[in-house]
């Protein structure tokens, strides 16, 4: 597995750990309120709030598979069907809320995801 494979895989496993941090450890703070375009009000409600740790424990996770398909037990083919999966929920999140969420949360994973298929090529 290249260098920039192992980068760009780390740079997004950090990002899902920022996200985990948002959703978990901040989840009524103004930035994350921010970040989601969620009003505090809403956070603060114990349903949503159980909801978005909920979201932020399986972005955590996902941080950590990233982390063991490019470093612990190295394969491209895990790294860039783990992206694959990231960008489709990029999209879907994109489709179903926000545009803008296609390219901040699926960004990374389609840079990655290029530079996996220009390895298995």
């Amino acid at each position: 597995m290249n260098i920039w494979i192992r980068i760009f895989s780390l740079l997004t496993a950090l990002e899902f750990f920022y996200i985990f941090y948002l959703e978990t450890v901040a989840a009524t703070s103004e930035k994350t309120s921010r970040v989601f375009a969620i009003p505090m009000e809403t956070l603060k409600e114990d349903t949503v709030n159980v909801l978005l740790k909920n979201q932020g424990v399986y972005n955590g996770l996902i941080g950590v598979l990233i982390l063991l398909a490019a470093f612990i037990f190295p394969s491209v083919m895990a790294v860039a069907i783990l992206m694959l999966y990231i960008i489709g929920v990029a999209v879907y999140g994109g489709v179903s809320s926000q545009p803008k969420i296609i390219l901040m949360q699926g960004g990374l994973p389609m840079i990655t995801f290029i530079l996996c298929l220009a390895a298995l090529m």
